[in-house]
């Protein structure tokens, strides 16, 4: 305790206080330098983050070193600030190496750009969810799922092509490329449940989709929370767009036209009257609309 004492004393109450000032200001290099540490201490995370904070640090212990040699010609100065500048630079290869390395398929290439990008969904990120997946083909007039024989245990979003929804032999929406086949499906079930599909899905022309197993799927959304909210706000933006897809369809009584966002709307449909399969199919997926 003594000698810690002793040794502050040293540094602080007897070092020797500056008598006087430098009247000049040091040369443009030595601002420059302190500018970019400024402007780099505001980076943002994530790589591109990284790669805006080690290239200004880089530059500003460049900098510094150039004024210790140049004008302080000091040894030990220039010594630490270009020991620092070659850890940013290494630092910043790394980081763009990375980047640079992130490659995927043309189908990937191409839903990242659509739909994940827009979002802010960084390359790494989308790696994770694209090496999780699977690019599955669909020909022509066959089935992705057919009521009441498909099971529920996978979700899949449609790359190109189209597909045809019915329920009992009835036309009930398209899905269309950067829309997901299963998502009302999906949000039916807990994880620890089961379940079977209520529509059919046919293939109207040859179709590429994306698949990812449920259980797989689940895994990912319990070690990235990032990914499970991220999931959530496509499906329920899904799901949506369905709804708002079959509101121009939905007819009940006398030709009277109801909006499906009123909340009444499922309570509608009386014993005496006979409900169609879109009323079905509305009325079994009503707890969507709740969300």
């Amino acid at each position: 305790m003594e000698r810690n004492s002793s040794l502050w004393k040293n540094l602080v109450d007897e070092h020797p206080v500056c008598t006087s000032w430098k009247q000049e200001a040091e040369g443009a290099i030595y601002h420059l330098a302190s500018i970019l540490f400024v402007v780099g201490f505001m980076g943002g995370s994530g790589f591109f983050g990284l790669l805006y904070v080690f290239s200004l640090l880089g530059l500003g212990f460049l900098c510094s070193a150039v004024w210790a040699w140049v004008d302080v010609c000091a040894a030990d100065i220039f010594s630490w600030n270009f020991v620092l500048f070659v850890i940013c630079f290494m630092q910043f290869v790394h980081i763009a190496y990375q980047v640079r390395s992130i490659t995927f398929a043309r189908e990937f290439q191409l839903l990242y750009s659509s739909l994940f990008q827009p979002l802010g969904t960084s390359l790494p990120v989308f790696r994770t969810i694209a090496l999780s997946s699977e690019v599955v083909t669909l020909e022509k007039e066959h089935c992705y799922a057919m009521q009441g024989k498909t099971s529920i245990d996978k979700l899949s979003l449609l790359i190109s092509g189209r597909i045809r929804v019915t329920v009992d032999g009835e036309f009930l929406h398209y899905i269309f490329p950067f829309q997901f086949l299963d998502s009302p499906e999906w949000d039916s079930l807990r994880p620890t449940e089961e379940g079977i599909f209520q529509v059919t899905l046919t293939a109207e022309t040859d179709c590429r989709y994306v698949s990812w197993r449920r259980k797989k799927l689940y895994l990912l959304f319990a070690q990235h929370r990032y990914i499970s909210r991220l999931f959530s706000v496509l499906i329920g933006s899904d799901i949506a767009d369905k709804l708002y897809a079959l509101n121009d369809r939905v007819y009940i009584g006398k030709s009277y036209h109801y909006d499906i966002r009123l909340p009444n709307f499922y309570q509608l449909s009386t014993p005496q009257m006979p409900r169609s399969p879109l009323i079905e199919h509305f009325q079994n997926s009503r707890h969507y609309c709740n969300k």
